[in-house]
């Protein structure tokens, strides 16, 4: 999983009932666009993510389409 500055990180709930988590990377740390990355969510949470299988990113591009 790669990411960028401004890509979107979503975060699919893995129990019954939790929602999905969407939110913007703010800067990635890994090499070569690698995690982890520093997303502020919706709802205004900053942290620092390291991905799992759960998780999608949309890139600028695809999102502008």
């Amino acid at each position: 999983m790669n990411g960028r500055v401004g890509d979107r990180l979503l975060v699919h709930g893995n129990i019954v009932g939790q929602p999905d988590r969407q939110g913007e990377i703010l800067e990635v740390r890994g090499e070569n666009g690698g995690p982890p990355y520093l997303v502020r969510f919706d709802d205004g949470h900053e942290t620092l993510v390291y991905p799992g299988p759960d998780a999608v990113i949309e890139t600028k591009e695809r999102m502008s389409r």
